[in-house]
């Protein structure tokens, strides 16, 4: 469980945000505790030691995170028992997750492949661009992204997590250096066959503060209330 940002787009640390009476990262690591043997938390480095603030249970452990997401999981990996067989990523910020979602990734794993990710259909038109020099096309300007390509829709999809691996696969993937935006990427990097399962629509990130207005109407409406 991936909470160890900084908040730089948000303007805080968003994992610690309130949603309800729970903070942000209680409701995606109770998810979590329900299909898993243990949850390693990722927590910046300077909150780990703060065991009794955070909550830990002996299925709970905590762990300091790193300079980037990558850096963070790779320090949560050496936490995980040597005895897993699958091993899921998830990030904090997705604090609706469902049980259905994590038990659909963990099925396509037990069923086979290196790895499964919950994706949706991608509904917007999206571009591939690339920057230029503006004199070289005749714009105004020191430089401009330049559209070059047009991906067709129905090859996309827009990943969620958590994504989840042959534990082994997984740790080899994490043995380079190298940066990626999800796990799968690295997976992928090491000739991994790593499948899609349905996402889900409340799968959301919290990226933005507006994104954290939109998680408690969504809360309010699951208990009924009205948020304010």
């Amino acid at each position: 469980m991936v909470a160890g940002g900084s908040g730089r787009r948000f303007g805080s640390m968003k994992q610690y945000e309130a949603l309800g009476d729970r903070r942000v990262l209680d409701h995606a690591v109770e998810t979590a505790r329900v299909v898993s043997d243990g949850v390693v938390l990722v927590l910046p480095q300077s909150d780990v030691a703060d065991e009794v603030t955070w909550g830990a249970t002996p299925d709970v452990i905590l762990v300091a995170g790193g300079p980037t997401r990558t850096a963070s999981v790779r320090n949560g990996l050496a936490a995980v028992p040597a005895e897993a067989v699958i091993i899921l990523v998830h990030d904090a910020a997705r604090p609706f997750a469902s049980v259905d979602v994590y038990r659909l990734v963990i099925d396509a794993v037990r069923g086979g492949a290196d790895g499964a990710v919950p994706g949706l259909p991608v509904t917007d038109t999206v571009k591939v661009i690339q920057v230029v020099e503006s004199a070289s096309i005749g714009v105004a300007g020191a430089v401009v992204p330049r559209i070059v390509d047009t991906p067709d829709r129905a090859t996309l999809l827009a990943v969620q997590t958590p994504q989840g691996f042959v534990a082994e696969i997984l740790r080899r993937a994490y043995l380079s250096e190298v940066d990626a935006s999800d796990d799968s990427a690295l997976v992928e990097s090491i000739g991994g066959t790593v499948i899609a399962v349905p996402g889900e629509i409340d799968n959301r990130k919290i990226t933005h503060p507006e994104d954290l207005v939109w998680a408690r109407d969504v809360l309010a409406r699951r208990n009924g209330s009205v948020s304010s």
